[in-house]
């Protein structure tokens, strides 16, 4: 079995794109646009078919990225989280990374550096 991604992107290009690149790569995904539809999305999976990792936008429609986090974090730690975004300052990234967040990535960003 193939592992899976979630991606939460609200920008339908930028997702399609990554989708592509991992699907290329073996990998299946998952899409999510609004962050309102994350944890219920998780919830109703059992343990063994949550994705192995999560592909998180910051700035979403609904709950944000930074909760989303957060939440993420304390129902699921073993799930591993990185973000995606387009606020580079150090601040952002530092808090990310306290709420749980595995790695932070900015945009624009290269997917041949994956």
């Amino acid at each position: 079995m193939n592992e899976s991604i979630l991606i939460i992107e609200d920008e339908i290009k930028i997702a399609q794109l990554i989708a592509d690149y991992l699907t290329a790569s073996d990998y299946s995904t998952y899409h999510l646009e609004h962050g309102d539809d994350v944890i219920p999305w998780l919830q109703d999976r059992p343990a063994s078919a949550l994705p192995s990792l999560v592909l998180l936008d910051l700035m979403l429609p609904g709950t944000d990225g930074l909760t989303l986090c957060r939440q993420i974090h304390d129902q699921w730690p073993q799930l591993p989280v990185i973000m995606l975004t387009a606020r580079v300052e150090e601040v952002d990234r530092l808090l990310g990374l306290e709420l749980g967040a595995d790695d932070y990535i900015c945009k624009p960003f290269s997917l041949g550096k994956w």
